[in-house]
């Protein structure tokens, strides 16, 4: 069955690169990244995986973990890890999951049975401290993931789980935000000092709250 937003992150215990972990406790209190490759030694992962460990420091400093999930074995990810770091000029920082028996992949329906074989689908999943599921995202192969863009989803998740507020279109860390519909006026008075510019009853923006 598909994992859906709001339902909890299946928890699983796996080898790793940097040796066995339960991942609920490997979470702990911070938000986590899992994101998986069909295989190892892939031209698209093997660029994608280069950019994580170079943006490692905008995850850490938003109290995020990243972890990846292949469905190659631990030897296979160690060699390919030595032409990650050497292609696109980083060091691996942080774990990739070894899921030769695709128990992870199956757990969190990453084997599309339409897609290349039996290989995973190149699927995201941000997870809260509460161990829910905050963000699903399923890439073509063909695609590579859009990292700035995962942050600023992390920036806007984070934003609004602290304050009675959404994010609007193309929205970044600074800008206005949009007061939520339950919120009446009276209410907002009150959780917004900076003060809010209705343009429709419905459509109020206010400063970010944390800024």
């Amino acid at each position: 069955m598909a994992i859906r937003l709001g339902d909890d992150a299946p928890n699983f215990t796996a080898e790793t690169t940097e040796g066995t972990i339960n991942f609920h406790e490997w979470l702990g209190n911070s938000w986590g990244v899992l994101f998986s490759h069909p295989k190892d030694y892939t031209p698209v992962c093997t660029t994608e995986l280069g950019t994580v460990a170079k943006i490692s420091p905008e995850f850490k400093k938003r109290g995020v973990k990243v972890i990846a999930v292949s469905v190659d074995p631990m030897d296979s990810h160690k060699g390919w890890i030595n032409d990650i770091n050497e292609t696109q000029k980083t060091t691996m920082n942080y774990p990739i999951i070894a899921d030769p028996d695709k128990k992870v992949a199956t757990l969190y329906d990453m084997i599309h049975p339409n897609a290349i074989d039996n290989m995973t689908v190149r699927s995201v999943f941000i997870v809260g401290p509460d161990k829910k599921v905050k963000l699903t995202l399923t890439y073509p192969a063909s695609c590579g993931r859009n990292f700035d863009e995962l942050l600023r989803v992390i920036d806007s998740l984070q934003l609004t789980s602290k304050f009675k507020v959404a994010t609007p279109a193309n929205w970044k860390d600074g800008e206005d935000c949009i007061i939520t519909p339950a919120v009446g006026d009276a209410e907002a008075q009150q959780l917004f000092p900076k003060g809010f510019t209705t343009v429709k009853p419905y459509l109020r923006y206010t400063p970010q709250p944390n800024r």
